[in-house]
């Protein structure tokens, strides 16, 4: 049996929509950041070199402003319990090429969603799920 989806997890959150960048691009810095604690999150957003990585890292600051003043929640409890980034809409440009021909160039957008709780049992159960971690019983 499938366990709950992504979007369908528990915590806050916070998004961006229609971020000027490719998903597989912010993908890679979300990858980074899944699963850890918030102040470990923010100091490898600090050390990537990747634009994404400064988005992501504003993303996540909101995450944890909606956590402590709407949820009440302490920031210092904090875990990344989701980042995943989705395609949005795909702008479509030309450019001219020989022979009176076009090519087409794809400006393509993303979606990005942080989501950040502080149930602890909740997030190594993700990472349990994807692997990352061995349970031990």
């Amino acid at each position: 049996m499938p366990g709950v989806k992504t979007n369908e997890r528990p915590g806050v959150r916070a998004s961006l929509s229609n971020f000027g960048m490719s998903a597989s691009k912010a993908r890679l810095v979300l990858n980074l950041i899944r699963g850890e604690d918030v102040a470990t999150a923010r100091d490898i957003l600090s050390g990537t070199q990747r634009e994404a990585a400064d988005v992501v890292g504003k993303v996540l600051a909101s995450a944890v402003a909606n956590a402590v003043n709407n949820s009440g929640l302490s920031a210092s409890d904090l875990y990344v319990a989701a980042a995943y980034a989705d395609e949005g809409p795909t702008m479509k440009r030309f450019s001219p090429r020989a022979r009176g021909r076009a090519g087409r160039i794809n400006k393509r957008t993303c979606h990005i969603t942080v989501k950040v709780d502080n149930d602890v049992d909740r997030v190594l159960e993700l990472l349990v799920e994807r692997r990352h971690l061995v349970k031990l019983v």
